[in-house]
C-alpha cells in the first residue's frame, strides 16, 4: 500500500461530545473544530491536497465551488500559509457586500471567477482553459475539484476512522453520518472502515444531487483510491446508506421547518448547524435516529459550515 504525505493544518483529533436533544442522547463528532478560519471537514482533505501541491511544486491552486463553497473558502486561506495563490471558480454573482465565506474569500485576497449555474455545469473544462493561459506565462496550475474530493483527499477521512477507533469509540457506535456535497467525506469513511475490519455503517444525506449520482460519486472515489494507492481491501458497499429527501427546498435554501430544528438545537445544545450542510444532515439525523428514541448508536459528525450561517442570519433569527 502507498501511503501518500501530508501536511498538518487540521487542528486533530477533533473531540467527541455526549448532547441531548428534546430527550434522546448521542454523540457528535466536531468536526468544526479543525481550525478558525478553516474549520470544517475541507482541512482534513486539504492536509494531503497542498502536501501534493508543494510536490508538485505548483504556484496557483484552482478549486470550484458555490459562492458560499466552504471548500473553496479553505482553500483559499490554507494556500495562504503556503505561499501558493489561489483562483476560485464560484457558482453566483459578484456582490458590493460579500457575507459568510464570500466575504473571507475576498478578504484573504484570492481571484474570482463568477459562473451562472450553467457555466457552472463546465466548470472542469473552464479552469482547464483558464489554467493554460497561466501555464503559458510560466505559471504552474494544480487543479482540485469542488469538495476537494480526490482519491488523495479522502485519505483525510480514512484516517478520520482511524482516530475514531483511537479515541476508543468505532466499535461503540453502529453507523456515522455526516452530509454529502461532493462525495470525498463519505467515500474515505467507508474505505477506511472496511480497512480496519469495520461494519460500520456510513451514512451520507444527500443536499445535491439525485441518490443513483451520490453513490457512484462515492464508490468511484473509493476504487479509484484502491487502484491508484495499492489498498489490498475488500469494501462492503452495502454499509453504504443514502438518506435522500431532505433537500427539496435546494442546494442553497433551507425550510423553516428545518431551520427551527436547527435553532432549538443551537439554543439548547450551543452548537451552531449550517443552512447548506450540516443542518439538513442534522434534520435527517433527527427524523431517523433520534425522535421517538432515548439514545442513539450512529453517530453525528459536525462538518463545519458556520461561516455559510452569516448570510441567513434573517432566516435564522426569523425562525
Amino acid at each position: 500500500m502507498i501511503t501518500p504525505n501530508k501536511f498538518s493544518i487540521a487542528n486533530l483529533p477533533t473531540p467527541i461530545q455526549k448532547v441531548e436533544f428534546r430527550g434522546t442522547k448521542f454523540l457528535i463528532k466536531r468536526d468544526d473544530y479543525t481550525g478558525t478560519e478553516l474549520s470544517g471537514n475541507k482541512i482534513r482533505k486539504l492536509d494531503y491536497i497542498l502536501a501534493d501541491v508543494k510536490k508538485k511544486k505548483a504556484d496557483y491552486l484552482f478549486t470550484s465551488g458555490g459562492d458560499q463553497s466552504n471548500h473553496a473558502r479553505a482553500t483559499a486561506i490554507a494556500a495562504r500559509q503556503i505561499g501558493v495563490k489561489t483562483k476560485l471558480f464560484l457558482w453566483g454573482s459578484e456582490t458590493n457586500n460579500p457575507d459568510g465565506n464570500l466575504f473571507l474569500n475576498q478578504l484573504v485576497g484570492t481571484e474570482i471567477v463568477y459562473l451562472s449555474k450553467k457555466e457552472y455545469g463546465n466548470v472542469k473544462n473552464i479552469m482547464l482553459e483558464d489554467s493554460k493561459k497561466l501555464q503559458k506565462e510560466g505559471h504552474k496550475v494544480y487543479i482540485a475539484p469542488s469538495g476537494g474530493s480526490t482519491p488523495l483527499g479522502i485519505w483525510g477521512y480514512i484516517n478520520f476512522i482511524k482516530e475514531l477507533e483511537e479515541q476508543n469509540h468505532l466499535s461503540k457506535v453502529k453507523g456515522i453520518l455526516s452530509a454529502y456535497g461532493s462525495g470525498g467525506t463519505s467515500a474515505g469513511m467507508l474505505l477506511g472502515a472496511a480497512m480496519l475490519g469495520s461494519n460500520v455503517k456510513i451514512y451520507a444525506v444527500n443536499v445535491l444531487d439525485n441518490p443513483e449520482f451520490v453513490r457512484n460519486a462515492i464508490i468511484n472515489l473509493v476504487e479509484d483510491a484502491i487502484i491508484e494507492f495499492k489498498i489490498n481491501v475488500e469494501v462492503n458497499y452495502n454499509n453504504l446508506i443514502i438518506l435522500d429527501g431532505y433537500s427539496e427546498e435546494g442546494y442553497k435554501n433551507i425550510s423553516d421547518e428545518k431551520l427551527k430544528v436547527i435553532k432549538e438545537f443551537y439554543q439548547s445544545s450551543g452548537i451552531l448547524l449550517d443552512p447548506t450542510y450540516t443542518g439538513k444532515a442534522f434534520y435527517a439525523y433527527y427524523k431517523n435516529f433520534l425522535e421517538g428514541k432515548k439514545s442513539s448508536n450512529v453517530l453525528f459528525v459536525h462538518t463545519g459550515g458556520i461561516f455559510g450561517v452569516f448570510p441567513k442570519r434573517k432566516k435564522y433569527l426569523e425562525a
